[in-house]
């Protein structure tokens, strides 16, 4: 008992606040997951790099699950999306996470050199997500508009594998990368629809990184818990706002969202 007590009086308000704001515009958007919680906690609270990927991780999963369990309320979830992504994100996980130990194993130096150089690749990956969004979704429209579903589903799980090996090393990656190419290549499908399928998948993909990098040591619990404490109820009122808010504002509110992640991120 005197160890829970401990627990909650070291949460911090910031945090949870911290949650809350991220929360909501992950529910509202399906985007500032890692790509908002990851620099959050290292440049606004100092937090190593190693231990905010992993707790962000764990913070992600809970906080999505939430999400989700509203979104499939709603009926925003496409479930065919979903698991197409997960055919390829679940198994590149497991393996990025098994060459993570491996490297800690035999060199901690090369572990953080690798946790540290694919988070910085990933926030200049989403920053450029971001900023050339409209001309990506042009440019892959062209290939997709008449596609086979074949085709399209080989797309789809190559995304998986790449956001697979991109989130579980950085945290980063699912929200903003994730849901541009899906704009892109489901053009016809409501943006509601493809926030609430991007949430869905990343549950199992943060989750089974985030139990990689608990096993590894990368994961502040009392942290972890000030964050859930604020996400929770605020992905909840993000994505019940989400379903009720019509297409033609659920688009350019995305598009606002991410401007701002790219603005975070240039600072």
């Amino acid at each position: 008992m005197a160890e829970i007590f401990d627990a909650l009086s070291a949460i911090n308000p910031l945090y949870s606040v911290s949650g809350f704001a991220v929360g909501a515009l992950v529910g509202f958007t399906g985007v500032g997951g890692g790509s908002l919680m990851t620099p959050i906690l290292m440049l606004g609270f100092g937090i190593a790099p190693t231990t905010a990927v992993g707790t962000d991780l764990l913070y992600a999963a809970i906080t999505k699950t939430n999400g989700t369990l509203v979104h499939a309320l709603h009926g925003t979830v496409d479930w065919r999306i979903t698991r197409r992504l997960a055919y390829g994100s679940v198994p590149a996980t497991i393996a990025s996470l098994i060459l993570l130990s491996w490297l800690g194993k035999s060199s901690g130096h090369a572990a953080n050199g690798l946790i540290t150089s694919a988070l910085g690749f990933a926030l200049i990956l989403t920053a450029f997500s971001i900023l050339f969004r409209r001309w990506l979704l042009d440019h892959i429209a062209k290939h997709t508009n008449n596609m086979s579903d074949n085709r399209l589903l080989g797309l789809t799980v190559t995304l998986g594998v790449f956001l697979g090996v991109l989130v579980s090393i950085s945290s980063v990656g699912a929200g903003a990368i994730g849901m541009t190419v899906l704009l892109a290549l489901y053009s016809h499908t409501p943006t509601a629809r493809l926030v609430g399928s991007d949430i869905a998948h990343a549950v199992p993909l943060t989750l089974i990184a985030g139990f990689g990098h608990w096993l590894m040591g990368g994961v502040d619990w009392v942290l972890l818990l000030s964050l859930l404490i604020g996400s929770i109820p605020g992905i909840a009122i993000g994505a019940h706002f989400a379903a009720r808010v019509p297409d033609r504002y659920l688009r350019p509110a995305l598009a606002s969202v991410m401007a701002l992640v790219g603005i975070k991120l240039s600072i």
